[in-house]
């Protein structure tokens, strides 16, 4: 069910057309779960596990893996130990943030 989400589509467009800079979608997607617009579930990291994993898994799509990150304010996700807990925001109400 993978929709066409992506971290870069709020991002300032600089010289020569490329994108750079902080994306606006995690700030859009952490803001809207803190206020109770996007539904999240939660769930434990567990060991082994990874956030690309489980992107795939409630996403279809392992490549959205940014949207687990930027619901559970977490930094770069390789960093994530097993336990922690993470919220999966809804891929439908992330969309109305991201587009």
């Amino acid at each position: 069910m993978s929709l066409n989400i992506s971290r870069y589509t709020r991002c300032p467009i600089l010289i020569f057309g490329e994108k750079y800079g902080t994306s606006e979608a995690i700030l859009a997607i952490r803001t809207n779960v803190a206020n109770g617009n996007i539904r999240t579930t939660d769930v434990v990291l567990e060991e082994n596990e990874r956030l690309d994993i489980l992107a795939g898994k409630h996403y279809g799509d392992g490549r959205l893996y940014w949207l687990i990150c930027a619901a559970s304010n977490c930094g770069f996700a390789a960093q994530i130990p097993a336990g922690t807990l993470l919220r999966i925001p809804d891929l439908r109400d992330c969309q109305k943030f991201t587009t």
